[in-house]
């Protein structure tokens, strides 16, 4: 029967610490025999041969040297050899092993330093896993670098661009305090215009806030069972100011009694964000359609609007921290390239998964989160 540290990968290792200490037994027995019989008198005469050889004696007396200390006191070697011989295997063990600590150390020396991993093949299988290791942090400082330089440049370019509204806005506050008698029907003209340029500014704000806000987010929730259709209608209320001016209308597809587990507050800024998207980039005078149904242990909710079709390479990017869709209709939505982002991060919270399509004119974002069973339990994959 196969161990779990076979199927683990580290079988090709195993088999070879077995082998090695499967042939260390015989060898560790032999030298053990041999010293025995030496110290033991069976070669004896072969040793006192020695003995004369090395000390430059007759063979009486070196005899007389081989009893006095060797035959004498045979018990006191035998223990002793035992003793340095179970240390010499323990020795020997141990630098077997610690082999392969020391290729895990040049591993990780390689994986700070960012080169490439190479370990003996008995060891491929950590070879591998510290690759990809290697690999995967590659990939993710590449991925916080451009979010970085994504960010630094969204904040130029904010910066930049409040400069423009708050200039209006001081310029035409200082004309209407500089001409009290000015006629009404200019000073209403300069009126709106302060309003709008003031009202861009607070946009601006706005996403500087959000940035912040997203990097400081908690993740902590508080559950509790929402009614989906209400919400939803809610939501089509506190849009219609902005459907009204591009003529958009939502269309709610949503079942009445159909409802989700979670947190509403952060439940309610995913779908505000994907209704804000949706609106930024609908064609004027078309529907946003919104709909909800059930799907095995899932409720799938979606968001739909008519628009240019996303490329499927833009498409891959559209939930990037940062990243904005349209650099030139940015400027008109104010769209900090956060919404989709922070969208996916509280969808995935919940347990749900968020995707995005478009084709044919048609771009749709579809929520998968977790149903709610009778008893009020959120229902997992595996129920």
């Amino acid at each position: 029967m196969r161990t779990k540290w076979f199927h683990s990968g580290y079988g090709k290792l195993q088999r070879k610490i077995f082998f090695q200490i499967v042939l260390m037994i015989p060898g560790a027995w032999f030298l053990f025999f041999l010293i025995y019989n030496l110290l033991s008198g069976k070669i004896a005469n072969g040793c006192v041969r020695l003995i004369q050889m090395v000390l430059f004696v007759d063979y009486q007396d070196a005899l007389t040297i081989y009893q006095f200390y060797i035959r004498n006191h045979m018990d006191l070697y035998i223990e002793i050899f035992i003793l340095l011989s179970i240390l010499l295997f323990v020795y020997i063990s141990l630098s077997w092993f610690i082999r392969y600590f020391r290729q895990i150390d040049r591993g990780l020396d390689a994986l700070l330093a960012g080169k490439e991993i190479e370990m003996s093949p008995e060891m491929e299988t950590m070879e591998r896993k510290m690759n990809r290791v290697q690999h995967t942090l590659e990939k993710r400082q590449m991925e916080a670098q451009l979010a970085e330089k994504r960010k630094d440049e969204l904040v130029m370019y904010l910066a930049h661009d409040i400069r423009t509204p708050l200039t209006s806005v001081i310029g035409y506050l200082s004309l209407l305090h500089e001409a009290p008698d000015m006629p009404g029907e200019q000073k209403e003209k300069y009126v709106q215009i302060t309003l709008e340029k003031a009202c861009r500014l607070e946009t601006l704000v706005n996403e500087f806030f959000e940035i912040t806000r997203y990097n400081m987010q908690q993740t902590s929730m508080e559950r509790e069972e929402i009614d989906l259709s209400y919400m939803m209608m809610q939501m089509a209320d506190e849009f219609y100011p902005l459907l009204e001016k591009n003529g958009n209308q939502i269309k709610l597809g949503i079942p009445e009694d159909l409802r989700i587990q979670g947190d509403a507050a952060k439940l309610a800024r995913v779908f505000q964000n994907l209704l804000k998207n949706a609106v930024s980039y609908s064609t004027p005078g078309t529907f946003i359609t919104v709909g909800a149904e059930e799907k095995e242990d899932r409720i799938q909710i979606s968001f739909e609007n008519e628009g240019k079709t996303i490329p499927k390479e833009k498409l891959a990017m559209i939930f990037d921290r940062f990243y904005r869709l349209d650099d030139a209709r940015a400027t008109k939505t104010g769209g900090a390239g956060l919404g989709l982002a922070i969208a996916k991060e509280i969808v995935l919270l919940h347990g749900g998964t968020i995707t995005a399509e478009s084709q044919n004119g048609k771009t749709r974002f579809l929520v998968a989160l977790p149903r709610i069973s009778e008893d009020g339990c959120r229902l997992s994959a595996t129920e």
